[in-house]
């Protein structure tokens, strides 16, 4: 009897074991991507725009939007991957609306663009 209860125990071990790993998620879009732009004031002041998109493995991101040296905007998003394309939705922000995207490289750089070909953004 003693025996029959080990070997179930043994049994219930490695098949918690088996069930509890996390699989690896090595998707081309995790890490950083971004877009500078250069905007010119009133009194012909030169200030930067920083757009950031911060993909984890998760299948959550940060988005930062940064001008000069200070944060603006900081919201977290969702994001998925069917049929090659990439899907980010914004659930905190109503005026943000969801972004389909695709990853493509060019000879220098590896780019993020929307589904009507416009750059999103750059990988950091």
């Amino acid at each position: 009897m003693k025996k029959l209860v080990s070997l179930m125990a043994i049994g219930a071990i490695i098949l918690t074991a088996n069930c509890s790993r996390i699989e690896q998620n090595n998707d081309p879009i995790i890490g950083i991507w971004y877009q500078s732009k250069t905007a010119t004031g009133d009194d012909t002041s030169k200030t930067t725009i920083r757009e950031e998109w911060i993909f984890n493995d998760v299948y959550l991101g940060r988005y930062h939007e940064i001008i000069g040296n200070e944060i603006t905007l900081q919201t977290d998003f969702k994001w998925s991957k069917t049929d090659g394309k990439y899907i980010v939705e914004y659930p905190g922000l109503e005026d943000k609306p969801k972004n389909v995207l695709t990853i493509e490289k060019n000879s220098n750089e590896i780019l993020l663009k929307k589904a009507d070909g416009n750059i999103l953004a750059l990988r950091e």
